[in-house]
């Protein structure tokens, strides 16, 4: 019995260790890996849980923390292609280049979420942009970070966690936040969701009609445009909106959407008229929007899995 409800009490934290993991991790398959790994590792060290040492949850996190870090000495970062290093395209009718078996960053469903509170957390710290910043940390950094920012830990429950100072702690998390300011990621730089979507309709609307006019006053000057697993990527107004018009060039104008939800951002699954009649899935598209414009759209061609996690239908009739 007592092993009964031990396993019940961890299993409990089971959605919100799987968004600390993908924090970490980039990749939703990997977190879930690590959380079935830190609820194994808990079973095994249950007789040696000390209650008046450290809560649950938080021995929990000690222990995902631990084992995201090992996990990442073999598997690295995960990319987006404006993070590689390339400059952004200059010329939006360019061949795209396949980033061949490049691990990309991936978005996470909401429905992956613990509850409505853990979903309106994401909207900050699970924010597309903002993973994509931290994996230009090394582990350790990114793991001071979302203990300290995320989890809001003391620097002194930080150290005793990771074999660390508090001094090393807040000197770790200290040049995290340089770096992230430097990506021009910013924490409190979220709209409200109903704002976020009420944009991306608008979006969606002027797409569906193929109004290009309408759909670039929908940009900011600067917004970004990604497609991995291609490496091609631009950043404009003008470079955005002339790859939209390639698209409907070679892909059709007539298109339907489906909206869908992840990492606390809108998104949305696009199908294109195929010979058949019908619409075939096309891509998974995740949107940022900042002061009514959208300023990054992140479009995942070809993924499968990432597909099936999201439960998109290949096609619709």
């Amino acid at each position: 019995m007592v092993d009964v409800d031990f396993a019940a009490s961890t299993d409990r934290y089971r959605r919100e260790l799987l968004a600390h993991c993908y924090r970490m991790l980039g990749s939703v398959q990997d977190a879930e890996d690590l959380v079935q790994e830190t609820l194994l590792r808990a079973w095994r060290a249950r007789d040696g849980y000390d209650e008046t040492r450290a809560g649950m949850r938080t021995w929990l996190y000690r222990i995902a923390t631990n084992a995201c870090l090992t996990a990442l000495e073999q598997r690295g970062r995960r990319p987006m292609p404006s993070g590689l290093g390339n400059a952004p395209g200059d010329d939006p009718r360019e061949a795209l280049r396949h980033g061949g078996e490049i691990p990309w960053l991936q978005p996470i469903p909401d429905s992956l979420l613990a509850d409505p509170s853990e979903t309106a957390l994401a909207r900050g710290s699970l924010r597309l942009a903002l993973v994509a910043a931290m994996q230009q940390l090394p582990a350790r950094q990114r793991a001071v970070l979302v203990l300290r920012e995320v989890l809001d830990w003391p620097a002194a429950q930080v150290a005793a966690s990771l074999d660390m100072t508090p001094a090393a702690v807040n000197s770790a998390l200290q040049r995290a936040r340089k770096t992230l300011s430097q990506s021009g990621i910013h924490e409190d730089d979220v709209t409200e969701p109903a704002d976020q979507r009420a944009v991306v309709d608008n979006y969606v609307a002027a797409f569906e009609n193929a109004d290009l006019a309408a759909l670039e006053k929908l940009l900011s000057d600067d917004v970004i445009l990604e497609m991995p697993p291609m490496l091609n990527w631009y950043a404009g107004r003008a470079g955005y909106a002339g790859f939209i018009a390639r698209v409907f060039v070679t892909s059709g104008s007539d298109w339907r959407f489906l909206p869908v939800g992840a990492n606390g951002q809108p998104a949305v699954a696009a199908y294109a008229r195929d010979a058949e009649g019908g619409y075939a899935l096309h891509s998974l598209q995740v949107f940022t929007v900042r002061d009514g414009l959208i300023t990054h759209m992140i479009t995942y061609f070809q993924f499968t899995e990432l597909f099936e996690l999201f439960g998109l239908a290949p096609r619709l009739s």
